[in-house]
């Protein structure tokens, strides 16, 4: 499968003409209900069609930008988007964890529900590398007014190193279980807004809710569960402290439903309720 990522990347790279736009999202706003917005740096292309998008572009309002083919959009870390999915597209991200790189491919037809084309991989990242240097290099650009040309040659050095990664993975870390296992984990750190729970991540990655759940207790040792609702509470920890959103609202962005169950699941974890955390 991982040719295919190789591939994508290569044709971004030898069209490096092609580049368009490359957008930077930033944090100076509060995100939108039910954008993306986790602690790791993500870009995303557009291979295919039309992706609209909305963000905070480092002005007064946010967005909404319709990225093209051969546009890039940078999301440093605990930066947020939300995409709207309404048109035709085929786009790639690339997930920057602390431990693993991640790729998603997700392909969409016009004015379908889902997605017709999902597909998932991820290696071991490589830390302290020029990697990170990349990455930090692409995040203080984006507060930067002037961007170009230094965006165009940051990012195709940022796909000439992840296609790297692909070709030649580390020695280490490699057992499969060892990468689903970190693949499903950044999956969580994604999507912990929404409605997810064991059967539903099972199936989005083709494996059973038993194997799921030993996959866990073996390479993670915590339950499934446990380890959405840790995702959960740290992002809740992370907004408390960040935005004015109220408690009801803090809730329901970090997948929770009942804001007196977020309440007592969070002071059963922390020791203190969500209003005593923020003020302190």
């Amino acid at each position: 499968m991982h040719n295919i990522f190789i591939d994508l990347l290569d044709s971004a790279i030898s069209d490096f003409e092609s580049l368009n736009n490359i957008w930077f999202a930033g944090d100076s706003l509060p995100p939108l209900e039910s954008s993306y917005q986790v602690n790791f740096p993500r870009l995303e292309l557009v291979f295919k069609g039309r992706y609209a998008n909305t963000f905070d572009n480092q002005q007064p309002d946010v967005a909404d930008i319709t990225l093209g083919v051969g546009d890039a959009l940078f999301i440093p870390a605990n930066a947020w988007n939300k995409p709207d999915w309404q048109h035709e597209c085929s786009v790639l991200s690339l997930l920057f964890g602390k431990s693993q790189l991640g790729f998603s491919l997700v392909s969409k037809r016009e004015n379908e529900d889902g997605f017709y084309d999902v597909q998932k991989y991820s290696v071991p990242q490589r830390s302290s590398h020029a990697i990170d240097h990349i990455l930090n290099a692409l995040s203080s650009l984006s507060h930067e007014k002037k961007k170009q040309p230094a965006d165009k040659f940051l990012l195709i050095a940022l796909l000439c190193y992840c296609k790297d990664m692909l070709e030649m993975p580390t020695t280490d870390c490699t057992r499969r279980s060892q990468d689903l296992f970190k693949g499903i984990c950044i999956y969580v750190q994604e999507n912990f807004h929404r409605n997810i729970n064991r059967n539903t991540v099972a199936e989005r990655f083709n494996i059973s809710p038993n194997h799921l759940s030993r996959l866990f207790r073996q390479e993670g040792h915590m339950r499934f569960a446990d380890y959405i609702a840790w995702v959960r509470l740290e992002r809740a920890k992370f907004m408390l402290k960040r935005y004015n959103f109220r408690l009801e609202e803090v809730a329901n962005r970090c997948g929770y439903h009942d804001s007196n169950y977020f309440c007592r699941v969070f002071k059963r974890k922390t020791g203190k309720t969500p209003t005593e955390y923020r003020v302190h």
